[in-house]
């Protein structure tokens, strides 16, 4: 039976992604499928930049762009279903997918990041809450540096957890973060 804590935790899991949702969703009409493009390493990359500006400025203590560190954590989590989509159409040529294809490729990857986070949170007893925001960011960096390493390695891994599993547990981190920031 899930305690109070769990229950809270998924519901602030489901408003964190419905913003994230909804910008995904307000930018793929705007842009169309542009990020099907992409190479893998590329989203990598990009997620990099952003979970190392969110150092940047926490090391710092300022910044001079005018976006906020929420806004890159909710980049960093549209950007990982990016990578998951990517990694699902792995070799399909068509870059047009339809908004209803795109919406629901969404929403299969946070069904399935959400279970392994109730899943994880209920063994790790909501560890995640006693976290500095600073350790989360380096969690998200490392999780990084080890998608990196598959990429480099050809996608191939002798006892780890692949690329999609390193994105989820990036988006969960994510989302923890925009919790701790707005809860």
């Amino acid at each position: 039976m899930q305690n109070e804590l769990e229950k809270e935790t998924a519901k602030q899991f489901d408003e964190v992604v419905k913003k994230c949702r909804d910008l995904f969703i307000k930018k793929a009409k705007d842009y169309g499928n542009s990020w099907r493009v992409l190479r893998s390493t590329s989203v990598t990359d990009q997620l990099f930049i952003k979970a190392q500006r969110i150092r940047t400025i926490d090391n710092l203590g300022t910044k001079k762009i005018d976006e906020s560190i929420e806004s890159e954590f909710i980049g960093i989590i549209n950007y990982c279903i990016i990578g998951m989509i990517q990694l699902r159409l792995a070799g399909d040529q068509n870059l047009e997918l339809q908004i209803e294809n795109v919406t629901d490729y969404f929403d299969k990857n946070i069904d399935e990041t959400k279970s392994l986070m109730l899943a994880k949170n209920h063994d790790y007893g909501e560890a995640w809450r006693d976290m500095r925001l600073s350790s989360i960011t380096d969690m998200i960096l490392m999780k990084l540096m080890r998608i990196k390493q598959i990429e480099d390695n050809e996608g191939k891994t002798l006892v780890s957890e692949g690329i999609d599993a390193n994105f989820k547990d990036i988006v969960n981190y994510s989302i923890f973060a925009l919790i701790k920031l707005n809860y």
